[in-house]
This record gives C-alpha cells, structure tokens and sequence, in this order.
C-alpha cells in the first residue's frame, strides 16, 4: 500500500474506522483473502464474539450471521433490537429483519412481527423453506408458530417504563425521527470465501403503529453479492429507504472501490437526494469479496466490531462532516 493510497483511504473513514483495513492488507496487496466479519453498535460486540470462534472453525457465514444476531436478540438491555426493543406509540413492540446468503443470492426477511423473540431465525426460515423472501405482520406470526417458534411478551418492565414516560409527554409536534434507531447488522466472510449479512431491529421508538422501516427491505437496511461484498446501514430507515444506501455500497464496491470508499461515497449520494440526512444519525458499513472492511458515518457516537475469528476489536470512525 503505498502512502497516497494510505491517506486517501485514512480521509475517507478516520483513523479508527481504518485500523481492520490495514490490518486485513498490512505488508500485502489489498487483495489479499482474510475472513472476517464487523457488526454495528456497541451491542455488536457480542454478536463478533460470538462469531470469532465459529469463524477460526470454519463455519458458513450464513450460520455466524445468524447466530451473532440471535444474541443481541435476546439481549433486554438492548433497547432497539429484539426483547427489551422500545415499543412503538401503542406500546406494542413490533421487530424487522433480514438475512441474505452470497451462496444462491437467498435472502429472507420479516417485517411488522410481534411476540417472537428472534426474527432473524423467522426469516432464515422464510428463505429455507419457502419461495418467498419477506412475510409481514400476521402472517409473519402464523408462519412463525407453525414453525415452531414460541409467542412471548416481548415488553420488558424497563421498555414500558420508557414507554410510560414518553407517552406522558407525548405531542403532535413529535420528531418520530428523532428516537432510538440502533438496528444491529452484521457482514461476515467466511474461509470459503462465501459472504452472509443478517440485520434485526426493533425500530424507530414511540413509531406509529405500522410503522416498516430499512432493516427488513434488501437493497436498503442489507444487501450483498457474493461475488463483490457486502453492505449494511443503521440509522433513519426512512432515508436509507429512499436511497437503497446498501445495494449503493456493493455497486461502488463493483466498480472497483475500497469498502471505505464505497461507504462513503453512498452516503454523500444519499445527502446530495436528501440534504437532510447529513444532520441525521446514518452509518454505512462493508465488507469485499477479500475481507477488507470500511465504514462512513456522520455521528461520533457510532462504533464498530471487527473479528478475525481471534478477538473482538472495537472501533470508532471518525465522524463524517
């Protein structure tokens, strides 16, 4: 790697958000093969511990995506994802999720669910075992009971303390943009070469009831091509709805861009169509077919886990402006 593509990738990300990209093609071209996986958010360190072990044993990465997910999933500290996710203006919790696999270009998701723990495993399922890709609301939950999948109260007392709060000082002028919006995505490349995402959420707090937003959406919350990478976006799923912020990065990824590059090109597309997502909390990641990874980001709050299948090592990209 020579010292004008050195800084030029540095700019892009930040010193933070760089450091598994050096290391992935430290002494080598940047081509050179390195499974690996990074995962959204803080609660994403589990999910790459998780991961880590699976990964070094050689294990699909369809199987690490998922099993990562499940574990911020079950996590009721965890305010935006899964059990203990904050409800919407109802106080019904109501989860989204998809999950893709590089081999077959599969993909499954489900969007609007209530009382099932773990949506990411409901949308394995769809993409296992039926023709469709996304399944929505009751029927969603049908098709999860059929499967085995058993209904629980998704509302912990914590959420609906929040909930109470919130509703106490509730008015028309609400931002609904302006709540928690954590989503947890997950990329990873396994030693086969094959690549997988998974992304789960419980969505916007206090949304009206209804309310989808990216994560459950290929092309938006999570896309990839197996022969390119992978790419997923946490944030207002509103506008990365309207942008398909994901499927933007593996395209910029296929015209021979760096992960880093990719991110953030999409992301100053997405604010050239909608200038106000420059001032909204946005964060792109990928991963490429040799396992380099990149992130762009606009809030210093946002931070990244990267896994090799040794260790779980966090990172915090430098915001874009």
């Amino acid at each position: 790697m020579n010292r004008r593509h050195f800084l030029q990738s540095t700019l892009l990300v930040g010193s933070a958000g760089i450091l598994p990209v050096l290391r992935s093609a430290e002494g080598t071209s940047p081509g050179t093969f390195k499974p690996g996986m990074i995962t959204t958010w803080d609660h994403g360190r589990i999910a790459t511990e998780i991961g880590n072990p699976m990964l070094k044993a050689g294990k699909r990465a369809l199987d690490i995506v998922e099993k990562g997910v499940i574990a911020v999933e079950d996590d009721p500290s965890v305010t935006s994802v899964g059990y203990g996710g904050l409800p919407d203006e109802t106080g019904v919790v109501t989860l989204d999720a998809c999950i893709m696999d590089g081999v077959g270009h599969r993909a499954g998701a489900v969007a609007f669910l209530q009382n099932i723990k773990n949506p990411i495993s409901v949308a394995r399922k769809v993409m296992d075992t039926t023709r469709h890709v996304l399944l929505a609301g009751e029927g969603a939950l049908q098709f999860a009971r059929q499967n085995g999948f058993k209904e629980q109260d998704l509302l912990t007392d914590a959420a609906r303390q929040s909930w109470l709060e919130w509703k106490r000082g509730a008015s028309p002028s609400d931002n609904w943009l302006d709540k928690t919006h954590d989503t947890v995505t997950m990329l990873c490349l396994d030693q086969a070469g094959n690549l997988a995402g998974a992304c789960s959420t419980s969505g916007l707090a206090w949304k009206i009831h209804g309310r989808v937003g990216d994560s459950p959406i290929l092309g938006a919350g999570l896309y990839l091509d197996n022969d390119v990478g992978a790419a997923g976006a946490t944030g207002v799923g509103e506008l990365v709805l309207r942008s398909l912020a994901s499927f933007t990065v593996v395209e910029f990824m296929r015209q021979g861009m760096r992960p880093s590059e990719a991110c953030r090109a999409a992301f100053e597309r997405m604010c050239e169509k909608i200038p106000e997502a420059r001032h909204t909390q946005e964060a792109l990641i990928a991963i490429n077919k040799t396992g380099e990874v990149g992130c762009a980001t606009n809030t210093g709050d946002f931070a990244f886990y990267y896994g090799d299948g040794d260790q779980a090592q966090r990172n915090q990209p430098t915001p874009i402006k």
